[in-house]
């Protein structure tokens, strides 16, 4: 019997906590997939692009396999993607920590930026106000989620030109707001951890594979 269920790469570059993302995406229905096969990331259903660390070690992590140039091929083709926490960050122009700026992926425009708040890092479970025509959320208004940094993307700046649907924005608060999770057409990410937000986590994931075509 043929395995029907979407296959989903996890990229493979050295980042880690990676394993509890695969772990997560299978009980989410998915055929997960931990590999920097350039292949398989090409062609699979869905890529998870997982991070966890400094913006910058991060960015010369991918670097070292292309890793940039596969998301953006990806995305060229309407292919999915989906980044976790840092592997939501290097998404956007660039990162600011501890003086030192790093350039991103640049598929978004903006700064990732120290949250400005009395605590820092945010760590724990917190709730997130959706945006408009979410699907990552759906069935999930009023779930919480779990964090874990000390920056984040503090502005949403994306400026869309018709006929192209505005990315839904999802905004979270620790202090001041900050981005918690955003569709733009086949990129998604989240600065929360799916993998560690429980039942609500394997939901939000079930509902990305749900997007997946096949």
């Amino acid at each position: 019997m043929t395995d029907a269920r979407p296959v989903v790469a996890v990229l493979d570059y050295g980042s880690g906590n990676v394993h509890s993302a695969v772990k997560a995406l299978d009980a989410a229905g998915a055929d997960a997939r931990l590999t920097r096969d350039r292949g398989l990331v090409a062609d699979a259903d869905g890529l998870l692009v997982p991070g966890v660390g400094a913006f910058d070690a991060v960015m010369r992590q991918l670097e070292a396999i292309r890793g940039g140039e596969l998301i953006e091929r990806r995305l060229a083709g309407g292919r999915p993607v989906l980044g976790i926490c840092v592997g939501m960050q290097v998404l956007f122009e660039r990162g600011v920590e501890r003086g030192v700026e790093t350039e991103g992926l640049g598929q978004w425009p903006g700064a990732v930026e120290r949250l400005d708040a009395p605590v820092v890092p945010h760590m724990g479970w917190s709730a997130v106000e959706p945006g408009a025509g979410s699907r990552l959320f759906a069935g999930l208004e009023g779930e919480r989620f779990y964090f874990v940094h000390s920056y984040a993307a503090r502005a949403w700046s994306l400026d869309v030109i018709p006929p192209f649907p505005e990315p839904a924005v999802t905004w979270a608060v620790h202090g001041s707001p900050f981005v918690a999770a955003v569709e733009n057409g086949p990129l998604s990410a989240t600065q929360f951890h799916p993998e560690k937000s429980g039942e609500a986590g394997i939901r939000l994931l079930r509902n990305w594979i749900g997007t997946l075509s096949r």
